[in-house]
């Protein structure tokens, strides 16, 4: 909110220090490190980045969806400074420290499960997933799990199995065990004209029949979800498939886990996406966000499933880390000051309002989906939903960044633009970075 930008620089940027960083990392840093987007970074502030060429850059990407308090928020970076000159590192398995304590108790109070919540710390999403599934496997005595196509929950094994796209997991297998996967509702792609209701509907008829023909209910411990799919594409999920889910799980005894990583504290307009649906899950699995990008995750859920887990089953050396406490802590209390939920829900507004415009004048465009400040653009050949177009994607992606704008892709097949603004940004820079989408998108339109 604080932050001025120069005014618009309709020339390209020059990246040649940028680009001699990239040949520096080929030579030192293992190719299977992706480079999403071809920038560097040395130093941020709210919703702009400074690259190694000095050029001012409008980031759409938060860090994938990391900074929606922004970059550097002055109480988060106090609070770093104030905890590392005091205790980095013990072990909370070792020593107990208040800040993990009182984290667990503040993430309790704003994302309760039930009359009783308990919560422990990870570092990461992806540890967070894997910590949900073993609790729920300890929880219900049993091992299988149920996931979705076009999900992502990770790269560590339990993690990368339950990610549906295969580029992410080449050669890696054998994977765990026990993992069944459905398709996930995607109404645009499956829907066939339905109304979302309806197609809901078939989609948990299709869930029952998985009883019969894919898993015994019977065996499954868990069944895990995003609400709003992240690499996925901003997919996001019938409200009456979630409530069905939920009906499903109740019957069987089965732990209902929601992936909130990228859809938690704030970005959807409420702390997490399931507030959006009314319904509470028995876990959900937290990272991202929480810590203005310090590594540090969360696993929240019902006490009785939480405490289900044996001493010494979950855990390890660094979660919770007392710098990353102090970190998430600050970050939390800004969110509230600075009331993020509603914030992200007026930007959210704004955006989709413009996105809406644009669809109008580019037949390219075949759906917009958005949720609080999660947007999604998805690019289509002939206005259909089975022929995606990443190529303008990537040509759109690429000319945003010549004018200064960072965005990311999404989706299996890279035809979806995501934007991911930090919640802090100013109204001005908001529509600056906007009309920078417009006026490429428009171009390339033209050119093809």
């Amino acid at each position: 909110m604080r932050t001025k930008i120069s005014e618009p620089q309709h020339k390209v940027l020059s990246f040649d220090k940028t680009n001699e960083l990239i040949k520096r990392r080929t030579k030192s840093v293992a190719n299977g490190v992706s480079v999403f987007v071809k920038t560097s970074a040395v130093q941020g502030r709210d919703a702009t980045l400074v690259d190694a060429d000095g050029n001012e850059l409008i980031d759409f990407a938060s860090g994938i969806g990391v900074l929606n308090a922004g970059q550097c928020p002055p109480p988060v970076v106090k609070a770093i400074q104030d905890q590392a000159a005091k205790l980095i590192h013990t072990c909370f398995n070792v020593s107990t420290y208040d800040l993990y304590i009182e984290l667990c108790e503040k993430l309790a109070e704003l994302i309760p499960h039930g009359e009783r919540t308990k919560v422990m710390l990870t570092n990461t999403g992806a540890e967070s997933v894997e910590n949900a599934i073993k609790i729920a496997r300890q929880a219900t005595k049993r091992s299988a799990v149920l996931c979705f196509t076009e999900a992502f929950h990770g790269r560590s094994m339990m993690a990368m199995t339950l990610t549906s796209k295969i580029d992410y997991k080449l050669d890696c297998g054998p994977f765990a065990p026990e993992v069944y996967r459905l398709p996930f509702p995607n109404h645009y792609h499956y829907g066939m004209g339905m109304t979302e209701e309806d197609f809901a509907e078939q989609q948990l008829q299709k869930l029952h029949d998985a009883a019969h023909n894919l898993v015994n209910p019977n065996s499954l411990a868990a069944i895990i979800i995003e609400l709003v799919q992240g690499e996925g594409g901003f997919n996001i999920a019938p409200k009456r498939y979630i409530e069905g889910l939920r009906e499903f799980c109740d019957e069987y005894g089965i732990i209902l886990i929601f992936d909130e990583v990228q859809t938690g504290f704030c970005r959807t307009g409420k702390w997490g996406a399931s507030e959006h649906y009314g319904i509470t899950p028995d876990i959900s699995t937290w990272a991202k966000s929480l810590a203005s990008g310090l590594p540090l995750g969360a696993v929240i859920g019902k006490q009785e499933v939480m405490d289900a887990a044996a001493v010494g089953t979950i855990g390890g050396t660094f979660p919770g880390n007392p710098v990353c406490c102090a970190a998430a802590l600050a970050t939390l209390k800004y969110m509230e000051k600075l009331d993020l939920n509603t914030r992200s829900t007026k930007l959210g507004k704004i955006v989709h309002s413009r996105l809406l415009k644009l669809k109008e004048t580019c037949p390219s465009i075949g759906d917009l989906r958005t949720l609080g400040s999660m947007h999604a653009i998805e690019f289509v050949e002939n206005n259909d939903p089975y022929s995606p177009d990443p190529l303008i994607t990537a040509q759109l992606i690429k000319a945003c960044l010549n004018r200064g704008l960072i965005l990311l892709t999404a989706g299996t097949n890279k035809n979806v633009v995501r934007i991911l603004a930090p919640l802090v940004i100013s109204e001005e820079l908001l529509d600056r970075g906007l009309t920078i989408i417009e006026e490429e998108l428009i171009n390339i339109t033209n050119q093809n």
